[in-house]
């Protein structure tokens, strides 16, 4: 019985190609590796760049509250002294109206506080008198407020005998007005050369200056 002897040249084909298919696979796997850590890379980069810029932006953001904050002086902070709400019949005469407003003082220091606080039944009733004469219309704007808080400040030392003199009106001049005032200045100059002008009485404490700074508005109903 004859061997049969298998041509070499048959299997050598097959061997080949799969060798090539191989190497081709592994380049390709090399070269998604390569990609793949190149943008790795590219992404850390961004990412870190942007990271210290977010934190280059904190430090001057935190170098600028810092100088601010050095900036206020905490013996010149302000001192507040809230007030318990006022409730007070209004005085409109179409309808029945009343008012609930919160008042709070923005005092100069903190030594004016106490001294308020002794005067505080006679200072609630000078505000009270105040918005007991006021209408809902004279409080409904922003210019009726602004009038009402001018009116508080200067009417809320009273008590304690400092005298705020109100803010004088300013009246439209008129054609020979100036004119007519200087002759009759002259007039009674040579009716009475030697009158000596009466001076104004002085408060006890005109002088002095007042303690509330500012009067702000916690709450403001009108109903």
């Amino acid at each position: 019985m004859s061997a049969v002897i298998a041509d070499p040249s048959m299997g050598a084909v097959p061997l080949k190609r799969g060798k090539k298919k191989l190497l081709v696979m592994v380049a390709i796997g090399l070269a998604l590796a390569i990609a793949l850590s190149g943008g790795a890379v590219f992404y850390l980069k961004q990412k870190a760049a942007h990271a210290a810029a977010a934190a280059e932006a904190g430090d001057e953001e935190g170098s600028t509250g810092e100088h601010a904050a050095a900036k206020v002086d905490p013996k010149n902070v302000p001192v507040y002294l809230p007030l318990d709400p006022f409730v007070v019949n209004l005085a409109d005469k179409e309808a029945d109206r009343y008012a609930q407003i919160g008042v709070t003082f923005e005092l100069a220091n903190g030594a004016s506080i106490e001294e308020m606080k002794a005067f505080m039944p006679s200072i609630r009733n000078a505000i009270l008198m105040i918005l007991a004469n006021k209408t809902s219309r004279d409080l409904i704007d922003r210019a009726g407020k602004e009038q009402l808080a001018d009116e508080i400040m200067r009417e809320a030392v009273r008590p304690m005998g400092i005298d705020v003199a109100a803010p004088e009106p300013v009246a439209a001049a008129m054609p020979g007005a100036s004119a007519a005032a200087e002759s009759a200045s002259g007039a009674s100059a040579v009716a009475a050369p030697h009158e000596i002008p009466k001076a104004k009485p002085k408060s006890r404490r005109a002088s002095q200056k007042n303690p509330i700074q500012h009067v702000n508005f916690s709450s403001f109903i009108i109903q």
